[in-house]
């Protein structure tokens, strides 16, 4: 009797993360910027001084968030998802880690980053910045 509790515990389980992992477990109004196969959308953003930005990856593909190093503001900290402190050092770590490493967004996964300074902030996805996946974050007072 025990097992069959615990059997149709599961198989209810399995079905309700079964509907959250098939698209990701994102929908449009947990991010600020979405990933598509090889654009940003908006590509372009607005925010506020001290506005946390979430960018979510529906998409079936991994991307990156990746500043360019000398297209934010001088006094800015430089952002990248996997934490990297330079453009050089997350270009590096895309090309040589393997599976979660470095600065991968898969499917259904988000980064944010909480900009403190105003400002122009230009930043690409690595592996689709020759595709065009290039984004623009302007913070405003």
């Amino acid at each position: 009797m025990r097992r069959r509790v615990f059997l149709g515990s599961a198989a209810a389980v399995g079905t309700a993360l079964a509907g959250c992992l098939g698209s990701g477990g994102l929908s449009s109004q947990d991010y600020d910027i979405g990933m598509s196969s090889n654009a940003f959308k908006p590509v372009e953003y607005t925010a506020t001084v001290g506005e946390t930005v979430v960018w979510g990856n529906p998409n079936s593909r991994a991307h990156s968030v990746t500043a360019y190093e000398n297209d934010i503001p001088a006094e800015a900290e430089y952002f990248a998802s996997g934490g990297f402190d330079s453009e050089q050092a997350a270009r590096k770590s895309w090309r040589e880690e393997r599976g979660r490493a470095g600065g991968k967004i898969f499917t259904g996964e988000s980064y944010e980053h909480t900009f403190e300074l105003p400002g122009e902030y230009r930043y690409f996805c690595i592996p689709h910045e020759y595709g065009g996946m290039k984004g623009t974050v302007y913070v405003e007072e």
